[in-house]
């Protein structure tokens, strides 16, 4: 190794070592979060249930910020400003549910400051920023987990084994979709001070909207919508069960919006080609009835040998049969299961802050995710056909 490498590395080692609070075996872990909105809130709740201290807590609206002092721990400080917060040295880790364009730098700035991550999903908002993170993840040797929470899911890992016993044979294509309701954006007030020039960040400057504060899903300037909302859960658990990561080529269309004041449609539908030589198709149809949990969501993994559903908390193996009623041989059924996935992905997260371990979801991970939803956004704006080349780590048309 050049002198130069291992001089950079060892000042890296030490700066990260230096960074991070020595945890005695049975001493709480403290945390922060930024960004206590719904989402932080209930984040705030499921960390604190599992034994985890939230001692800190930060939002630039002040309603948000008051909500998420009464869902974190007794005497938890308030901050109106993330990089105050990162200044605390007695916190061991920060909780990242900001909205999708602020997710790279604050996290990026966290382990940078020897805080370890949990950053809500999707990952980045853009695929150079997905590659920042993952190296400043690795340069400060910081545990950074990505809220895609079916990897912490022990029946996605039993789907997994299905998959990979080949009970389904070869898979060449994955249908999946995820339907429901959502409802107009407009009709809600700003009820207490809002710094808007911090919320806006790395986004363009505008005049403060109330629409696009509350309603940043539907925005393209904060979020890729639904579309990338949901299909961050959805196309993340397909690259778990199939063992693949960045995408060869993704294509997007989607209709005009008909949720009332939003930018990006909620009915649009992508096609994911993989190097491993299969197609995924992802739709969501996020105007439609309401559905229950169990049955808003789909993968179907289309084998030689057999289909397998997968859903969000059952699946079902469908062998090859020229019967009209095809029976499942496998079925796993659990409904309401579904909500105790976050609290494992927390304790899997929790477990590797003491152990210096690799989590379930790393950030490699969400970037091969990132990669495949910030080209069908691409492709969805331009009509285009995305290409990655993951030599030079872009995409092109």
């Amino acid at each position: 190794m050049e002198r130069r490498t291992f001089l950079s590395k060892t000042a890296l080692a030490t700066t990260a070592a230096s960074a991070r609070r020595v945890l005695g075996a049975n001493e709480r872990l403290r945390g922060g979060v930024i960004g206590s909105g719904g989402r932080g809130q209930y984040l705030s709740g499921e960390f604190k249930e599992i034994g985890a201290e939230i001692a800190a807590v930060c939002d630039v609206y002040e309603p948000n910020l008051q909500g998420g002092l009464k869902a974190a721990s007794t005497g938890a400080r308030p901050f109106d400003n993330y990089k105050q917060l990162l200044e605390d040295k007695s916190l061991d880790f920060v909780i990242v549910a900001t909205p999708d364009h602020w997710h790279a730098q604050q996290t990026i700035d966290a382990v940078q400051a020897g805080k370890d991550v949990y950053v809500e999903k999707p990952m980045a908002h853009t695929i150079e920023e997905g590659f920042r993170m993952i190296r400043a993840t690795r340069q400060t040797r910081r545990v950074v987990q990505v809220g895609t929470q079916r990897r912490s899911n022990d029946l996605f890992m039993q789907a997994r084994r299905i998959i990979e016993q080949g009970d389904a044979g070869e898979v060449r294509l994955v249908n999946s979709w995820w339907v429901n309701y959502a409802g107009s954006l407009k009709g809600r007030e700003l009820k207490g001070k809002l710094d808007w020039q911090q919320w806006l960040g790395p986004a363009p400057k505008r005049e403060l909207d109330p629409v696009r504060f509350f309603g940043w899903y539907f925005f393209f300037d904060y979020s890729g919508g639904m579309l990338v909302g949901q299909a961050a859960h959805i196309v993340d658990a397909i690259n778990m069960l199939m063992k693949s990561s960045f995408p060869s080529t993704v294509t997007c269309s989607g209709i005009s919006p008909n949720v009332e004041g939003a930018e990006i449609p909620e009915t649009a539908s992508m096609i994911i080609e993989y190097p491993e030589n299969f197609l995924a198709v992802f739709t969501i149809g996020y105007k439609a009835m309401r559905y229950a949990m169990f049955n808003d969501q789909m993968k179907q993994f289309h084998g030689n040998k057999a289909r397998f559903d997968v859903g969000r908390e059952a699946y079902a193996l469908y062998p090859q049969s020229t019967e009209i009623d095809m029976k499942p041989s496998v079925v796993e059924r659990r409904p309401g299961s579904f909500n105790a996935s976050t609290r494992s992905h927390i304790r899997n997260f929790l477990e590797c802050v003491r152990s210096r371990e690799d989590p379930n979801a790393t950030v490699e991970m969400g970037q091969w995710t990132s990669v495949s939803l910030c080209m069908a956004i691409e492709s969805l704006r331009t009509g285009k056909r995305m290409v990655f080349d993951p030599k030079i780590q872009k995409m092109k048309a």
